[in-house]
């Protein structure tokens, strides 16, 4: 029986198997959650409360002269004084730490619940409803607006570490490569879809409404699609029982302990372990790019809002192709080969948007559709890796370490970029120091011996590493 065969609906399926209509329902959940990174982090988030704390600061920019004077004007956020520049990658970062405190508890108990499902659900949906809730933020209301973007963001990744911890449940290890990256392409295909909604209904509807209106009613759309489509994974995913044993009195204080007997294991796994160094530092690069493009590209390159919407659109669907091309790449010549030639080519990117002329929308959207080609195989790859090099029964408790520094959840680089800004008032040197983080993360992938890292962890290598 190969590890994709059809198992019988009756009891949970075998460890390593699934139902194509399982897999179907896995794939809906990255269709389901995308919608938040495609239409609200990675296009109007940003943006939109940058705005809101220039308004509130009070500024009135010089019409006379292109440089935008409030993004330096100082707001009180819970007494401090920030640059308005400054809020949303502030926000950013704040949510991102309390992921990496909240993430690997949440694992840990993901891996002591039979109700794995649930545990997506519960997550789903209060992101789902803090998403829809953006529709509120206005009247100066940034407080509101971040406060939401911290509960959204710290939602997202809970969910995203559940979602991820079926993957080695599914398949074996030979089957890993293909059937993450077609749920990363699945999930690029459904944000994109939800953009062009919004881009057609931005169109038609900006001089009506207005742009603000129409900000907050695309972000709050989002939350609405995060929360119909995962309706599919709660009905077709199925539960299995844990491999460590189900949780004994309070789920949560069990998470608590278990973790800790995860964090002195992990000793046994120091390949494992270097690996997720090297993902974190790299995909710290990946994501950074992903949360601060929207606000590169409106306030240092000066692009319209359209022009960003359309270079979104062209990156999420170029990423669904990236993400097949590059996982049918990995097959030939091995997954770890195809992510060190992506790191290579996401060096190049940053060069590039480093020189990036300012108002030309051309080179900006050329240069979205050169990153959709990578983006999604990158991270899909990436995932399929360390999947291999997880202990059976662990694979909650190990990607909520991963998931640290994935999708939307990076901090090093939006906190490096947000200080670069503090100190220059300069976006452009904040996107050069990114480059740091792609080239040592290609130095220490590069130091991962990948075929005894697997055997290390009790798992089959595949043929091609």
């Amino acid at each position: 029986m190969t590890a994709l065969a059809e198992t019988s609906e009756q009891g949970p399926p075998d460890y390593g198997q699934s139902t194509k209509r399982e897999r179907t329902g896995w794939y809906f959940y990255d269709w389901a959650n995308s919608a938040f990174s495609a239409t609200v982090v990675a296009v109007f988030l940003g943006p939109y409360l940058t705005a809101m704390a220039k308004d509130a600061s009070g500024c009135v920019n010089d019409e006379a002269t292109k440089v935008d004077e409030c993004l330096s004007a100082p707001i009180n956020v819970l007494g401090m004084d920030l640059k308005a520049g400054s809020f949303y990658t502030t926000v950013l970062a704040l949510a991102v730490i309390l992921n990496v405190l909240t993430l690997p508890i949440v694992g840990a108990i993901a891996d002591r619940t039979p109700h794995k499902r649930r545990m997506l659900g519960v997550f789903a949906y209060i992101g789902a409803g803090a998403t829809a809730g953006m529709f509120f933020v206005k009247d100066g209301n940034f407080m509101l607006g971040g406060v939401l973007t911290v509960i959204a963001t710290i939602a997202f990744a809970s969910s995203v570490v559940v979602y991820q911890s079926f993957l080695p449940q599914l398949c074996k290890e030979e089957d890993r490569d293909r059937v993450s990256s077609f749920g990363w392409a699945w999930g690029y295909l459904g944000g994109g879809l939800l953009l062009v909604l919004n881009l057609a209904a931005l169109t038609l509807l900006e001089d009506t409404y207005g742009t603000g209106f129409m900000a907050r009613a695309s972000m709050a759309s989002a939350g609405i699609w995060w929360g119909l489509f995962t309706l599919f994974p709660l009905k077709w995913l199925r539960d299995r029982p844990p491999l460590e044993g189900v949780a004994r009195g309070n789920v949560l204080t069990d998470g608590f302990k278990q973790l800790g007997h995860t964090v002195k294991g992990m000793r046994a796994y120091p390949l494992t372990l270097f690996f997720l160094g090297a993902y974190l530092v790299y995909n710290d690069g990946i994501q950074t790019v992903i949360n601060v493009s929207s606000i590169y590209g409106t306030e240092e390159l000066g692009m319209t809002t359209n022009t960003l919407i359309i270079t979104i659109l062209i990156i999420q669907f170029l990423a669904f192709g990236g993400a097949l091309g590059m996982g049918w790449l990995a097959g030939r010549i091995g997954a770890k080969k195809t992510v060190l030639i992506s790191l290579v080519i996401w060096c190049a990117i940053i060069f590039a948007a480093y020189s990036l002329p300012h108002g030309e929308a051309v080179p900006f959207m050329a240069l979205g559709a050169t990153i959709g080609l990578v983006l999604g195989g990158s991270q899909a790859l990436s995932r399929s890796l360390f999947s291999q090099l997880i202990p059976k029964g662990k694979e909650g408790e190990y990607f909520g370490f991963y998931e640290i520094s994935d999708k939307g959840t990076s901090w090093m680089g939006p906190l490096a970029f947000t200080l670069v800004f503090e100190a220059t008032r300069n976006y452009r040197l904040g996107v050069g120091v990114v480059l740091f983080f792609f080239v040592l993360g290609f130095l220490l992938l590069l130091l991962v011996p990948m075929r005894r890292a697997i055997i290390a962890a009790g798992n089959n290598p595949p043929a091609k590493l």
